[in-house]
């Protein structure tokens, strides 16, 4: 949908606003201006050469001017984004992250949707933009993100578990797979992502389910398609992760 893409104009600031049925793709391509990418219903899956980030409501993805990026849709999205000029102001995100949007974003984020047009610097709209600014200077970075590989063999170990999270083989076995020590993976795989083989995988079962569960599929069938032995176990992984059962995630 290309009426989605901003024009690269001179304000500081620019909101737009599209909705999209469930699997929905915009393919990979990149902007001059940074984005907040943003959904009030639906899962964004955003993916970049170094990493792939889930979407929830009341979160938002920061990307840098000029990064290349792919987003897919889990369940029907109606995205509400912000482009900001790169020197717009000075404290904003300096990496492509996962920020919290709160209540007060949220509705400024709408608000900004509703601006038509450029607008005058010492107006209405302008003063409304600025506050944006402001709040993405103070929101806090999530861990929301699944870091990619640089390194091809890491890579498509991790490819093959994100396409199959229950996948249960060890570290010995990869290790096995790729031609190399278990210490040489271990000490690969953490160079490469920054994190261990273990919390790789931990952190990738968990942001998939958040796939899942936004397409209504009952808890139980989640923990099972994405490695856990029970329900009860999978639950209290994403609690600590995220702060409340899947249950409540999208209430």
């Amino acid at each position: 949908m290309s009426h989605f893409f901003p024009e690269h104009g001179a304000m500081p600031v620019t909101a737009v606003s599209a909705d999209f049925i469930n699997g929905h793709v915009i393919p990979a391509h990149s902007h001059d201006l940074a984005q907040l990418l943003y959904a009030i219903e639906g899962v964004l899956v955003i993916e970049t050469n170094a990493g792939r980030w889930v979407v929830p409501p009341s979160r938002g993805v920061w990307l840098k001017a000029g990064i290349s990026h792919t987003v897919r849709m889990r369940g029907a999205a109606r995205m509400r984004s912000i482009f900001v000029q790169p020197d717009a102001i000075p404290g904003l995100p300096d990496e492509d992250c996962v920020i919290e949007v709160s209540p007060l974003l949220r509705e400024l984020i709408l608000a900004a949707t509703r601006v038509e047009g450029d607008y005058l610097p010492d107006s209405r709209d302008a003063r409304l933009m600025r506050f944006i600014l402001d709040e993405l200077c103070t929101l806090p970075v999530l861990p929301f993100n699944l870091p990619w590989p640089q390194d091809s063999r890491i890579l498509r170990v991790c490819q093959l578990l994100a396409a199959e999270p229950s996948d249960a083989r060890t570290a010995e076995d990869w290790a096995d797979l790729l031609s190399m020590t278990v210490k040489t993976f271990h000490r690969q795989f953490h160079k490469q992502t920054g994190v261990t083989f273990g919390r790789w995988r931990q952190q990738a079962r968990l942001l998939l389910s958040l796939e899942s569960l936004a397409q209504g599929q009952p808890v139980l069938q989640v923990a099972l398609q994405h490695g856990y032995e029970s329900q009860s176990a999978f639950a209290a992984a994403f609690k600590r992760q995220f702060g409340m059962p899947p249950s409540a995630f999208y209430a």
